[in-house]
């Protein structure tokens, strides 16, 4: 199965690349093709540069060294062409009228070892206490690949990271988070750009006599009192859903190896990890 998921991958990197010049001795496509071996059998870079673990028969000849690898993958052309592979799955899973589509917004902890020598890695807040590591905060919406995402260290607020996703959304529609959204800041910015947050209070009681966002106390009357907290949960969970998605294959995002430090290499990490859940997403959706 993840030869198969590789050479989609693969092969589309090729066709994206295809006009790129090259002006090295492997081209972006291949050096994106190894480091994808690699997350995709959960391996450090250096396992998918030795050939004793490829097959014979797939198309990719002479492997790059180490330090190739290690250089390239900080170059502009590889994360130009990992996003143009993570936006080609999400429009291919986009409906036309994705861009008014309800979404859901929310963040996944990311956990290392808590005496990982990694300076970047932070404690903060994950299920069930306290965790080191880093966190994806992503936009769902029906697409295999999230609307827009960031990686930050465990200890940054959905609240903070919310506003810089928020910004990025394009289209109008409905944004749904769980009560750590709940922030009479967040429903007036999220309406700003065209999209009306709904999110559980964090306290039931009166608003108090301080500035209510006329947003907040619309979604509190609607989820309260207006009978749409069913429906609301029934949607929202969906990226609960996702999440889950994303770790329960081999090779899915689960917490973060030994070998992934540092916020650059566990952003490419994490990058590789949706790109290869999408396609795995497409398949079953071409199945069914």
């Amino acid at each position: 199965m993840e030869r198969e998921r590789w050479l989609q991958l693969y092969r589309l990197a090729c066709e994206l690349s295809r006009s790129w010049g090259w002006g090295y001795r492997f081209s972006t496509a291949c050096i994106v093709g190894v480091f994808l071996w690699a997350v995709i059998h959960d391996r450090p870079v250096s396992w998918a540069c030795d050939a004793r673990h490829w097959p014979a028969d797939l198309p990719l000849g002479r492997l790059p060294s180490q330090s190739t690898m290690s250089r390239r993958l900080r170059s502009k052309p590889v994360q130009q062409l990992l996003n143009l592979l993570e936006n080609t799955l999400k429009a291919a899973t986009c409906e036309v009228e994705e861009e008014m589509a309800t979404k859901a917004i929310d963040a996944k902890p990311l956990p290392v070892g808590g005496n990982r020598k990694d300076p970047e890695a932070r404690w903060g807040g994950a299920a069930g206490g306290l965790a080191k590591g880093y966190k994806l905060y992503a936009v769902w919406s029906r697409a295999a690949v999230p609307v827009t995402w960031e990686l930050c260290p465990m200890n940054r607020s959905e609240k903070t990271v919310a506003h810089e996703l928020i910004a990025r959304l394009s289209g109008t529609g409905y944004l749904l988070g769980d009560a750590q959204y709940d922030s009479k800041k967040l429903y007036d910015w999220a309406l700003e750009h065209g999209h009306r947050l709904l999110a559980p209070r964090r306290k039931r009681g009166a608003f108090g006599r301080k500035y209510v966002s006329a947003h907040r106390r619309f979604a509190v009357e609607f989820l309260e009192q207006g009978g749409g907290s069913a429906a609301f949960h029934a949607v929202r969970t969906d990226i609960e859903r996702k999440f889950g998605n994303c770790t329960s294959f081999g090779g899915g995002l689960a917490p973060l190896p030994a070998w992934v430090g540092r916020s650059q290499r566990v952003h490419l990490w994490v990058q590789a990890k949706l790109i290869i859940n999408a396609v795995r997403a497409i398949a079953r959706l071409a199945i069914t």
